[in-house]
């Protein structure tokens, strides 16, 4: 999946630079009976490594508070509107970065003969500093690109009206709730 999404690229390890470590964590996804349903490994940066303004810039994401999204849900039950909430999921793995940073080779998947080199990475990883950011840009231009507009004083909130039709969606890093009458746009 990393290589598909085209994460990172080979490169030599640029003097000056620091490489910041990463691990595998590695999950046994059970059933409801409680059977091992199957095996999951994800690939974490050691952010905690990670130094401020070498590293990452800015790592603030906006994120919908609870009182708008009771807000509007009560507007959804008033005028009987639809509702639909979804995880993205990996969507830390679909920011692009801004910033340069530099990964050591994960173990068990170092090119044999280039051991020496590191990972620049193109884009987010879990457990970077500025993945949440990295993945907000990420939606915020996508919604921008589809004749969404932001709420100029709820930044996580996200409207767009096509011919009297208005949808609303929030935005809480991951989770997106879509709001509106007309299940198409939805």
């Amino acid at each position: 999946m990393i290589d598909r999404n085209n994460t990172w690229e080979l490169t030599e390890f640029p003097e000056g630079s620091q490489t910041i470590g990463v691990k595998w964590v590695f999950k046994k996804k059970l059933s409801a009976q409680g059977e091992i349903e199957r095996y999951k490994a994800r690939l974490v940066v050691k952010g905690y490594k990670q130094k401020e303004g070498i590293d990452y810039d800015e790592v603030f994401t906006p994120a919908v508070r609870m009182e708008t999204i009771w807000l509007l849900i009560s507007q959804v039950a008033q005028f009987k509107w639809s509702i639909f909430q979804m995880d993205v999921k990996l969507a830390f793995l679909n920011g692009v970065l801004e910033e340069e940073v530099y990964i050591e080779q994960p173990p068990g998947y170092m090119k044999i003969g280039e051991e020496k080199k590191v990972l620049k990475l193109k884009k987010s990883l879990y457990g970077l500093k500025q993945a949440p950011r990295a993945w907000n840009t990420h939606i915020d231009t996508y919604f921008n690109e589809n004749g969404f507009k932001q709420c100029p004083y709820k930044h996580a909130l996200y409207v767009k009206n096509n011919e009297g039709n208005m949808i609303f969606v929030t935005l809480y890093v991951d989770d997106l709730i879509f709001m509106g009458k007309n299940n198409e746009m939805i």
